[in-house]
């Protein structure tokens, strides 16, 4: 291993010097400080991460806030973390995962020790209990999410609202005027979590602008959930002819539910979904779909936080687009 008496040598000055260099805790002229950064290019030198921390006060550390709480989907939330680690790295900085329901002592703790340099806070709810703290801390932190009041916050993802919209004028162009929103567990929408009542707000609003027929279903990630809200749907709406999915974990199951209650898709039924790509194009019938864009989201949380870091001035609201895909499940309503 490289270590820093081997640079000081390499570079022909004190490993003091090398420590001021990398530090900046002193002024080193131009040129020994170029000499220094050579050598550390060419040896390869690392610092000791507890040692850069003491030198510098920065841990070279970002922590990812995301409580695992009742309803959340893991395996999506580990696509954000995956995205924001390897981002991180390409930075020279490593990510700690914080999954514990803490709420503000998370933070705090984040904030009272040299944890982190800063954080990425998500599973965001409109009225979070933890934004008061965060507009305060002295370090950085992007969302990802939007709460209602966004004000001295850094917030960044998809526009959800904007997707339950997209959703809805596809099957309203496709002459739909009976339509379901297929929702996140129930306690999801009980906290407020902002993407859920954001994908809300756009269904209902694009099927109200339509004059369309609609309802939402929370609907827990589970098969036989799945089943059960789906003849609730046809019981509740006879006339149902188009539905949105925003609950990944069951849209398998929930398409098989309607094929044994006799509804061909997209024959009868119509079906859109939140979800990501590679799962609605290999479903037996290819679902349309907007995909939630973890990997760019993830990058793009960890750009606004260097950016931050090193004082620069980033846009308070990032929201991301939607894409809608179209695939075999949605087609024109037949009207006999």
């Amino acid at each position: 291993m490289v270590k820093i008496t081997d640079v000081a040598r390499h570079a022909g000055v004190s490993p003091s010097t090398v420590s001021y260099a990398l530090s900046g805790k002193r002024p080193i002229s131009a040129e020994t400080r170029a000499r220094v950064e050579a050598s550390v290019r060419e040896l390869g030198y690392r610092p000791h991460a507890g040692a850069r921390a003491l030198a510098s006060s920065k841990s070279h550390v970002l922590a990812i806030v995301v409580p695992l709480r009742a309803g959340i989907n893991v395996p999506v939330v580990m696509q954000f973390a995956v995205s924001a680690v390897t981002t991180a790295r390409a930075h020279d900085h490593d990510v700690l995962l914080l999954t514990r329901e803490e709420g503000e002592e998370c933070l705090r703790r984040v904030a009272d020790t040299a944890l982190a340099d800063a954080l990425i806070v998500m599973d965001v709810q409109l009225h979070d209990p933890r934004l008061p703290l965060l507009r305060a801390l002295d370090r950085p932190s992007v969302l990802i999410g939007f709460p209602a009041d966004t004000e001295g916050l850094t917030c960044i993802d998809l526009d959800f609202k904007a997707a339950g919209e997209l959703c809805v004028e596809h099957l309203a162009g496709l002459g739909h005027r009976v339509v379901g929103l297929i929702g996140s567990p129930p306690e999801v929408y009980v906290r407020q979590t902002a993407f859920a009542q954001r994908v809300v707000q756009g269904f209902t609003a694009a099927a109200a602008r339509h004059g369309m027929s609609s309802t939402v279903h929370p609907c827990e990630a589970t098969p036989a959930a799945a089943h059960k809200v789906a003849e609730r749907l046809l019981r509740e709406q006879p006339a149902l002819t188009g539905v949105v999915v925003h609950n990944e974990a069951i849209l398998e199951p929930l398409l098989e539910a309607f094929e044994q209650l006799g509804l061909r898709v997209p024959g009868d039924l119509s079906v859109t979904a939140l979800c990501p790509d590679e799962l609605a194009a290999n479903l037996p019938v290819p679902v349309t779909s907007i995909a939630i864009p973890t990997t760019e989201v993830g990058e793009r949380a960890v750009r606004l936080l260097m950016r931050k870091l090193e004082g620069a001035p980033v846009p308070q609201s990032t929201l991301l687009p939607p894409r809608l895909t179209v695939r075999a499940s949605t087609a024109r309503r037949v009207t006999g």
